[in-house]
């Protein structure tokens, strides 16, 4: 278990890991059982992380976190006012017995994240285990959690709830991470270059999953260069083949070349028999999932998968990548496959008058959403798209939410639009040739929940996509507290 001890020890003595990875430590004094940098996430056993932020210093909620049940506070300034102990971790020599210091304590760091960083990494070391990351610029907590869905068919393995995937939140979620866990699959998130490289350095996975790349992030970015160098440092960061294993998408030619900047051994996905693990006979079975046949070295599995959309194939071969990459069993990675609870996105749900509603209002890029869409072409029913701006496209902002546009047009019966930038869905769906009288454009989602409550009949399907920021979300409730 992951100490207060352990940590001070990391903190005080020079991070230097040992020829196996590793480095010893005490493992005294009082279990910490979560990191938080919000005091009012802290539960007993909790190390609270103080960061000096721009709307809010955290050094001022320490007394709060305390309060709660915090056994520490990380800090990178002095904490005015309290009668805690103070431990400062700036100086190397020994400062009494780490199982005798008292708590709750204030452990005084130059760098509060960067400690907390440093411990997760070396408690990272410590663990006898193999840690997938994942990254993408879409599907990354889909396949996340189905590919522990099927490594957990053999291994104890661990995930990073959510999509807790940042320099602060990764570090955070992997202090959870125990002894008996054998694997642990990690979403990687990106905004910028070298922040997947910095994430790898805590958490040095052994196989990494690159689901795609586009522009989403663009605004941050820069450039969709900048986006596939930045997605690519998670095979640059890999060991060497054998132990290290690339698993790259097939159809995006971003990403299998990216084949070129590993060491690792590389082990291709898609839809066509060049890469070697490929899927045949896609057939989109609407709320009922998928159906397909998986190829690999000869053998032929057919397999019914409980996701929604076609385009979830590519989420069941990467987590049958890993699977396979990883030692397990044709019968172990079926298996896994089949937990429904690994669709996190797009999920159904009823509305007025028995209306199928469709929510998946996470978030939203124009590969995200036309993925959505082709999911509604699959059902039977009326066709109702509601989609909301799609965010952070920089110079690709009109040309992602026109091409969004053009398929809405193919797809639904009838189109809503919310925020400035969708009114290039709008105006491109005309355009594609959707009746003018079957587009409506509105302010916001209060607009929204008015006019689809007028107009929805049971026979409505109801697909409701947007970026976060857009609250998409607060459409889908509405309509279903008035069922």
């Amino acid at each position: 278990m992951l100490t207060l001890g352990f940590v001070i020890e990391t903190l005080q003595a020079p991070a230097e890991r040992s020829a196996n990875g590793s480095r010893p430590g005490p493992l005294t004094g009082p279990e910490i059982r979560s990191g938080v940098v919000d005091s009012r996430l802290a539960t007993p056993g909790s190390l609270f992380v103080a960061r000096s932020g721009s709307t809010a210093d955290g050094h001022a909620f320490v007394a709060d976190a305390f309060q709660r049940g915090a056994v520490a506070a990380l800090v990178e300034k002095d904490v005015p006012g309290g009668e805690w102990p103070v431990l400062d971790v700036r100086t190397p020599a020994p400062q009494g017995r780490l199982d005798e210091i008292p708590t709750p304590v204030v452990i005084r760091a130059e760098d509060s994240l960067a400690a907390l960083q440093q411990v997760a990494g070396r408690w990272r070391d410590r663990l006898n285990l193999r840690v997938i990351g994942v990254t993408g610029s879409v599907g990354k907590t889909t396949t996340k959690e189905l590919t522990a869905e099927v490594l957990e068919r053999r291994f104890p393995t661990f995930r990073n709830p959510g999509n807790q995937n940042t320099e602060v939140s990764l570090p955070l979620s992997m202090l959870k991470m125990e002894e008996r866990h054998q694997r642990a699959v990690l979403e990687m998130g990106f905004y910028a270059p070298g922040e997947i490289a910095a994430l790898c350095r805590i958490a040095r996975p052994q196989v990494g999953v690159i689901t795609n790349v586009s522009q989403v992030h663009l605004e941050r970015a820069g450039s969709l260069e900048a986006i596939i160098a930045g997605k690519a440092e998670l095979v640059e960061s890999l060991p060497p083949a054998p132990e290290g294993v690339a698993i790259l998408n097939h159809d995006e030619p971003h990403v299998r070349a990216m084949a070129g900047r590993t060491a690792a051994r590389v082990l291709s996905y898609g839809l066509t028999e060049q890469a070697d693990l490929w899927a045949s006979e896609v057939e989109g079975l609407g709320l009922d999932g998928v159906r397909f046949v998986m190829h690999y070295q000869g053998e032929a599995i057919h397999l019914r998968v409980p996701l929604l959309g076609r385009h979830s194939v590519h989420t069941a071969l990467r987590a049958a990548a890993v699977g396979l990459a990883e030692g397990l069993t044709w019968q172990e990675i079926a298996g896994g496959l089949q937990n429904p609870q690994a669709q996190l996105r797009l999920v159904a749900a009823w509305g007025p008058q028995g209306a199928l509603l469709l929510d998946d209002t996470y978030n939203a890029a124009p590969e995200s959403v036309i993925a959505a869409l082709n999911l509604l072409s699959e059902l039977d029913g009326h066709k109702i798209a509601v989609l909301g701006d799609m965010l952070e496209l920089g110079e690709f902002e009109e040309r992602g939410h026109r091409l969004v546009g053009a398929r809405a047009a193919e797809v639904a019966d009838e189109l809503v639009t919310l925020g400035d930038r969708a009114r290039w869905i709008a105006d491109e769906a005309v355009r594609a040739g959707m009746a003018g009288e079957s587009v409506t454009m509105l302010p916001d989602t209060q607009a929204a929940v008015e006019h689809l409550r007028s107009r929805i009949r049971a026979s409505d399907v109801v697909l409701v996509k947007g970026s976060r920021g857009m609250h998409m979300d607060q459409i889908v409730a509405a309509l279903e507290r008035s069922e």
